[in-house]
C-alpha cells in the first residue's frame, strides 16, 4: 500500500465535504482501478436500460487482479488523457444513485476479507489522502458509522456478502482444468440475464430442487436471483451443500 496515498483510518471522525464549488470537482472521477461486484453492475445497468452482456461490453474490461483466481471486472476509462470515467459529466456523476460501493465510500477505503460461517466480513478503513483532494479542508465533521449510513455503504456490502465468500475462500476447484469453473463464476457473477437464461431454458430447474415460489421470483427478480446465482456458486465450485439435487 502506498503510505503517501493510503493511510490508516485513525481516531473517531474525519472533515470531508465534495461538491460543485470546490476547485477539485470531479478529479478523482479519473484513471481509476474499479473493480465492479456483481451488485454493482446489477445497479448500474439497470440504471442504463441495459442488458447484462451490453453493459459489459460497453463499459468493462475483465482480468485477473492480484491474490484473486478468479477474473475480475472493472470499469473500463475513457480514451482521453486522463483517462476519465465513462459517466462523469461537468455535474458530478451521471449515475450518482447507482455509483458503485467504492465511489460512495471515498475518501475512505475499505479492506476487508470474509471468514465462513460469519455474517459480516472483518475489514479495515484507510483514508485515501489524494493530493488534489480538497474536500479534507471543508468544515463537514463525520464519524465513520455516519459517513457508511449516509453514503448506502452497508446495504452494498450486505449484498454482496456470500460473493465476497466465495472469491476470499481458500477452498480447492478440483483436480480437472478450471477453465469451466471460470466461466461459470463469470456468468453467474457478472452476466445475471445470461444466467437467467441457463436457469430457465437448460435442465437447471430439472437437476436441483428450486422452490415453486422462488421459480416464480427469479424470472423477474433479480435480487433473488443473484442470491440463487451465488448459492450454485458455492455448490458447483466448491462442492458446498447449498443446493440439492432432485433424487
Amino acid at each position: 500500500m502506498n503510505q503517501g496515498v493510503f493511510r490508516p483510518f485513525e481516531g473517531d471522525t474525519f472533515h470531508f465535504r465534495c461538491h460543485k464549488g470546490i476547485a477539485c470537482f470531479n478529479q478523482c472521477c479519473a484513471g481509476l482501478n474499479l473493480v465492479l461486484t456483481p451488485y454493482n453492475i446489477r445497479r448500474m445497468k439497470n440504471r442504463l436500460g441495459l442488458r447484462s452482456d451490453d453493459f459489459l461490453d460497453a463499459y468493462t474490461e475483465t482480468g485477473v487482479q492480484d491474490r484473486s483466481r478468479f477474473p475480475m471486472v472493472k470499469l473500463k476509462m475513457s480514451e482521453d488523457e486522463r483517462r476519465t470515467c465513462p459517466f462523469v459529466t461537468p455535474q458530478g456523476c451521471g449515475i450518482y444513485e447507482d455509483r458503485p460501493a467504492a465511489c460512495r465510500l471515498y475518501p475512505l477505503g475499505r479492506a476487508f476479507t470474509a471468514v465462513e460461517g460469519e455474517k459480516e466480513e472483518k475489514e479495515k478503513f484507510f483514508v485515501v489522502n489524494e493530493s488534489h483532494c480538497l474536500g479534507f479542508e471543508e468544515d463537514q465533521s463525520w464519524t465513520l458509522k455516519e459517513w457508511l449510513e449516509h453514503e448506502g455503504v452497508k446495504e452494498y456490502n450486505a449484498q454482496n456478502h456470500e460473493w465476497t465468500q466465495i472469491i476470499t475462500s481458500s477452498k480447492g476447484l478440483g483436480t480437472q482444468d478450471p477453465t469451466r469453473k471460470y466461466q461459470m463464476f463469470f456468468m453467474a457473477s457478472y452476466n445475471l440475464d445470461k444466467f437467467r437464461e441457463f436457469v430457465l431454458k437448460s435442465r437447471f430447474l430439472s437437476l436441483f430442487e428450486i422452490p415453486s415460489d422462488l421459480k416464480k421470483e427469479i424470472s423477474t427478480n433479480d435480487p433473488a436471483l443473484l442470491k440463487l446465482a451465488f448459492r450454485w456458486l458455492k455448490f458447483s465450485l466448491f462442492g458446498e451443500k447449498t443446493l440439492a439435487l432432485k433424487t
